[in-house]
């Protein structure tokens, strides 16, 4: 006998844990995807031997990431038909099934092809994989007010959220290493390409979870404001200069991925030639999330005993201190050194984790800064500025720290003897580059810290006291439900 399904007032579904569930697939989706954009440099420079021109097409390509977030946005917002079951669950529908083919587009294994083509292969690959990206993921965001209007139910679904996003991350970190490296710790291109096919399969498996169990109980309609002010790009940027909270919110996010982006690589290949030990990198990096899982669920009361930003100033220097400490090198014993690279990290991470957990949330307090001071809330503009420098910083990071890694001898050194195609032969690069790349990966960490200090603590103004006035000026009665982020799989990979 089938069991009989409640339905609530309006004829829908009950919520339960069933939508809490789907929800969380949605994101682990997301990060089947997501999670190879960290192997993208190493299978650029190590198979495709574009080690001269990657840092150039990194940043073309994240200018790009960049601006594709709202033009797709905007474009979802204003289709106005009518669909079968929900406009969201039709865009993510048409994502799941473009991330397939673009996440596999990213990884073509063409070594031998001309450079010209190698550049039509690169950013046409990630032009398509990032829109379809975005088509799945900015309705995925959108879902979470469309399921329930309870607060109660939102806040499952944002925990739940970040519970898919984790594992997402988690079961990429730990498996791949064994599968995309070589028994001498070079990188397998034609494996790379067969795990972004599996891991696009994977993902619209979760994403077809997802829209089957979606129940949506809240119907808006949204409309568009004939008489509003057409949008200003400088003014806009000008009133976000001067938003001073959200200026040191974007600084502190922007050092984030400058330094974990950037770092990325770095420690990739510090795995393939200083540790020589590429299949325990996934292991080392999800023991450094440890801390942030034992952090989050004390997050609630330690900001209402605290505050924000009082709190994110304390991870930032947590921060520095892991990144100070990851300058305690030693390579005549690299048991010992692992091991205090590991302890660094978790300290590292624990500050990072500390800060992940309130960043949305402390632009949530910028856009009522803008209120308070201006009376304007501005929330688009606020939120989509406050984006366009973190992907911004996204290409930046990783560009200028692979700039850095040419700069030491990262380049090619090697030619395939049946196809004549240059390439980095990570096995031929020299003891003393290893460990001057150990001492880099230190540099960008605490690099990421200070800049999250300057922007946390310097400039970011609203303090416990400050933003009490302030929620009181604007008669707001904000108690700690509004302090946990929704986090994003960028973020959720950053912090990993």
């Amino acid at each position: 006998m089938a069991k009989e399904i409640k339905l609530d007032a309006n004829g829908k579904r009950k919520f339960g844990i069933r939508d809490s569930i789907a929800y969380a697939a949605g994101d682990l989706g997301c990060n089947m995807s997501f999670a190879l954009k960290g192997t993208m440099a190493l299978f650029w420079t190590q198979v495709m031997g574009m080690s001269a021109w990657y840092s150039l097409l990194l940043i073309i390509v994240q200018v790009w990431d960049a601006i594709n977030d709202p033009l797709i946005g905007s474009m979802i917002d204003a289709d106005r038909r009518k669909y079968k079951r929900n406009k969201f669950l039709q865009y993510i529908f048409v994502g799941s099934i473009g991330l397939i083919v673009g996440g596999a587009c990213c990884f073509l294994p063409f070594p031998a092809a001309p450079v010209w083509a190698k550049f039509i292969i690169f950013i046409a690959g990630y032009v398509v994989w990032d829109a379809f990206y975005t088509i799945a993921n900015v309705p995925y965001g959108s879902l979470l007010s469309l399921i329930s209007n309870d607060p109660a139910d939102r806040a499952s679904l944002s925990a739940w959220r970040s519970i898919g996003s984790m594992v997402g991350n988690m079961l990429p970190m730990v498996i791949l290493p064994f599968l995309i490296y070589n028994e001498d710790e070079s990188l397998n291109g034609n494996m790379v390409f067969v795990a972004a096919l599996v891991m696009g399969v994977l993902g619209f498996i979760c994403f077809q979870f997802m829209i089957k169990n979606t129940e949506i109980r809240v119907d808006v309609e949204t409309k568009v404001n004939e008489d509003q002010p057409k949008f200003n790009v400088w003014k806009a940027l000008g009133n976000f200069v001067k938003n001073r909270p959200a200026v040191g919110a974007t600084l502190a996010a922007m050092g984030m991925f400058i330094g974990m982006q950037g770092a990325a690589t770095a420690v990739s290949v510090t795995f393939q030639i200083y540790f020589k030990n590429t299949e325990i990198s996934g292991i080392v990096q999800l023991f450094a999330m440890i801390p942030i899982l034992v952090f989050t669920p004390l997050a609630r009361k330690m900001v209402t005993k605290y505050g924000k930003k009082e709190l994110a100033v304390v991870g930032s220097i947590a921060s520095i201190i892991g990144g100070l400490g990851l300058f305690v090198i030693t390579p005549n014993n690299i048991g010992l050194d692992l091991l205090l690279y590991v302890l660094c990290q978790l300290v590292y991470s624990l500050g990072l984790g500390i800060y992940s957990t309130v960043s949305w949330a402390m632009m949530g307090d910028a856009i009522d800064y803008n209120e308070w001071k201006t009376g304007k809330r501005e929330e688009g503009v606020v939120y989509s500025l406050h984006s366009f420098f973190r992907k911004l910083a996204q290409g930046v990071g990783p560009a200028v720290a692979l700039i850095i890694m040419q700069g030491m001898g990262y380049v090619n050194n090697a030619v395939d003897p049946e196809t004549g195609a240059a390439f980095i032969d990570v096995t031929k690069l020299s003891w003393e580059f290893a460990i001057e790349l150990r001492t880099l990966v230190a540099i960008l960490f605490l690099a990421s810290a200070v800049m999250q200090f300057i922007g946390l603590g310097l400039i970011y103004n609203l303090d416990k006291k400050t933003l009490a006035k302030m929620n009181a000026d604007l008669g707001r009665d904000v108690e700690a439900d509004d302090v946990l982020t929704y986090t994003t799989a960028e973020d959720n990979d950053n912090l990993a």
